[in-house]
Formats: C-alpha cells, sequence, structure tokens
C-alpha cells in the first residue's frame, strides 16, 4: 500500500466520466443494437488510455481506469454473476427512504434525475433465482489488459482496481437465508479480487451499503446487518494479502442534506474489523469534515492507511489548496504524516452517463487543487 513516507500522496476513489463515443457504444449495446467489437475494443482502449494520462498529468500519485468500461460501479457485477435476474424498482435507492421522507420535494426531483439524467445504460436491480458462480472471467481480464497498457510495469501500489463488496450485488430470493446468500456471494467475488490482485494491482473494495446500514434502524438490526456484510467482505478476502487490499466507504447520496447519515464514528470499530490495508472515507463535504475527530479517540490498527476525501463529489466548487492542506494536516497529525493519503469523498461518475454528477472539467481541477493541497501539506508536515 503506498505511504507517505516522504511527502503526502494522491488517490482518488475510482469513477471518472466516460466519453462520449464510448457512452454511445455502451447505449447501443444495451439496447440490443448491433455493436462492432472492434469499435467497442477501440473506444475502450482510448478511454482507459486517455483517463490514466489526464491522472498523471493530474498530479496524482495513485491511479485507476476510472471504471471507464463498467455500466455502474455496482451494476457491472450483473454481467459477471450468475444466478441472478433484473428486477424493476429503485433497489440501492429505498435505503434512502429517511432522507426522502425529510425532504420529499426535493428527491423526487433527485430520483427523476438519477434514473433519467442521461444514463447510458439502464440502472436495474438483481435478484438472485439460483446458484451464484463467478462467469465474468474474460470481461476481467480485457479490462486489466487495458489498465496494464495504459500504465505500463509500474509498482501495485500506484494502480488500484475498483470492484463491489458482497453487501452491493442484489437481493436474495434463492438461498434460505441471508448468510448463506452473502457466503455465496463472497466466494463468487473472490474470483474477481483475487484476480486483480494476482494481476499485480491493488483492490479496492467499494461498499456504500456497509456505512447505509448505520444510517437506518435499531442498533441490534444495524450491528447484525454491518456484522454479517463485514464476514462475507473478510471471507471473499481470505488468503489475499491485506496490504494490497483497500476498503471504500461513503454515504451514496451525492448533492443532498443528508440529514440521515451516520457519522464515521457510529461505524469506526466495524469497519477496522475489515482485513483491508487502507480505508476510504468522506471527510470533505459539509456533513462529514469533522470525521478527522474521530481518530482523536480511536487508533487504526497497526500498518493502516488512512484515505480521507479532502475533496468532495458533492459540490461543484474546486475547494481551494489551503483548505485541502488544513484537512490533511488535521488526519497526519492525529494518526501519522505517513498513514495519511490524500483522497476524494467518491467517485465521480458512479454510472456510464451522458450527465456525470459533477462535470469532468471540474473534477480535473479538483484533482489539480487536491494536489497541489498535497504539496502545500507536505511543507508544513517536513
Amino acid at each position: 500500500m503506498e505511504r507517505s513516507v516522504d511527502r503526502i500522496r494522491t488517490t482518488h476513489v475510482g469513477s471518472l466520466a466516460r466519453p462520449v463515443a464510448l457512452l454511445d457504444l455502451m447505449k447501443a449495446g444495451a439496447r440490443g443494437q448491433p455493436v462492432d467489437p472492434a469499435e467497442l475494443a477501440k473506444a475502450e482502449r482510448e478511454a482507459v488510455t486517455d483517463v490514466v494520462t489526464r491522472q498523471r498529468a493530474a498530479g496524482l500519485d495513485v491511479i485507476s481506469d476510472g471504471e471507464q468500461t463498467k455500466s455502474g460501479f455496482f451494476a457491472y457485477i450483473g454481467q459477471r454473476l450468475s444466478g441472478f435476474e433484473p428486477r424493476t424498482g429503485r433497489g440501492a435507492l429505498d435505503a434512502f427512504q429517511a432522507e426522502v421522507d425529510s425532504f420529499p420535494e426535493y428527491y423526487e426531483q433527485y430520483f427523476a434525475r438519477a434514473m433519467t439524467g442521461g444514463a447510458a445504460v439502464p440502472i436495474v436491480s438483481l435478484g438472485c433465482t439460483g446458484p451464484v458462480s463467478y462467469t465474468g472471467q474474460d470481461r476481467l481480464r480485457r479490462d486489466l489488459d487495458l489498465l496494464r497498457a495504459a500504465v505500463g510495469q509500474t509498482s501495485p501500489d500506484e494502480v488500484f482496481v475498483c470492484a463491489v463488496a458482497p453487501s452491493g450485488v442484489g437481493g436474495n430470493e434463492y438461498y434460505p437465508t441471508q448468510g448463506a446468500y452473502l457466503d455465496a456471494v463472497a466466494d463468487a467475488l473472490h474470483v474477481e479480487y483475487a484476480t486483480i490482485i494476482d494481476a499485480g494491482f491493488t483492490l479496492q473494495i467499494d461498499d456504500p451499503f456497509l456505512t447505509d446500514v448505520f444510517s437506518y434502524g435499531s442498533v441490534a438490526d444495524k450491528l447484525e446487518t454491518a456484522g454479517r456484510y463485514v464476514d462475507a467482505i473478510n471471507r471473499s478476502l481470505r488468503g489475499l494479502p491485506r496490504e494490497r487490499v483497500r476498503l471504500h466507504t461513503c454515504y451514496g447520496i451525492n448533492e443532498g442534506p443528508r440529514v440521515h447519515d451516520a457519522p464515521l464514528s457510529d461505524l469506526i470499530d466495524v469497519l477496522f474489523t475489515i482485513q483491508a490495508g487502507a480505508f476510504s472515507f468522506e471527510a470533505a463535504n459539509p456533513r462529514h469534515e469533522h470525521a478527522y475527530r474521530v481518530f482523536e479517540s480511536v487508533k487504526p490498527p497497526p500498518d493502516t492507511v488512512l484515505l480521507p476525501g479532502v475533496i468532495s463529489h458533492a459540490t461543484s466548487i474546486v475547494e481551494h489548496p489551503e483548505v485541502i492542506a488544513d484537512r490533511i494536516v488535521r488526519f497526519a497529525e492525529l494518526v501519522g504524516r505517513e498513514n495519511v493519503v490524500a483522497s476524494a469523498d467518491c467517485g465521480f461518475a458512479s454510472q456510464a452517463s451522458y450527465t456525470p454528477e459533477i462535470h469532468p472539467s471540474i473534477v480535473w481541477a479538483k484533482f489539480e487543487a487536491l494536489t497541489e493541497g498535497a504539496r502545500r501539506a507536505t511543507a508544513r508536515l517536513w
């Protein structure tokens, strides 16, 4: 895992906007229209190459493929597992019911945009109707080969690949218990996780669903559900090197009131039972900027790296480098400068959409501000 041994390193969370040419092909394929495989392969290759080049030009230290070939950070998995069928309804969006109840007028508009706001591939829920197994080896291998060609023979510490957590796959309609279902999903996802690490990259597991657990329901229900989710993640990571794994969690909603978000202090103890070497979480938007205070009383496990968000996906305002430096320094003073890698709150294009959450030109300006903020924090800390 990349550490800030002589300066503050930088990274981000994963999803970045896809180019229109690739979105057009993805949209055609989703509608059952004929797509030339060679044309699609060329568009994917150019998209990955370009996004890698731009990340490096922005000064980021630990980069990814921007999830360019995926329909969405969790939706993609429906194309890589057997035993699932699409389901109607909002699926994961239903988790925000308390927010919806508190601000119904706002969320009526929000969900209308989320469900129809330019998505190249429809966002669908999945229902498990049969035995789960991993069938996406060919697609995964193509993704990893594209990334390797774009980054060259670089260290695994410098490139990460995102994959969804077991809790984000879908709903159980087949296994006798939720635990049995999550075990089956974890075993299937182990194939994807291991392949990413074996290819020489760092694995990032995306699990906003774990954080959602702590935002709603009774304490007993929260702990029981969170325990199942964590058990599933750790089962999926069996035998894999902890130092090659980073865990990302967030609150899913982008620009919104978010008054029901659970504070990091509620979930930190559970979070640190996950066998990951680094943890990414929101700490830049106004609802969670106080998250650094958790580490005034909580000590991360040994050899753990924190990837706090110091730029936000929830606003188009480009953070000033001095503000970013302040945020970095607060964490560094509590957990040690070498244990902090500056990151973003969440991804900037969680779905393959013509209208991503933040305009791409603003995202690149944010990344440049991030690297400058890290440089200023380095000047203070070294």
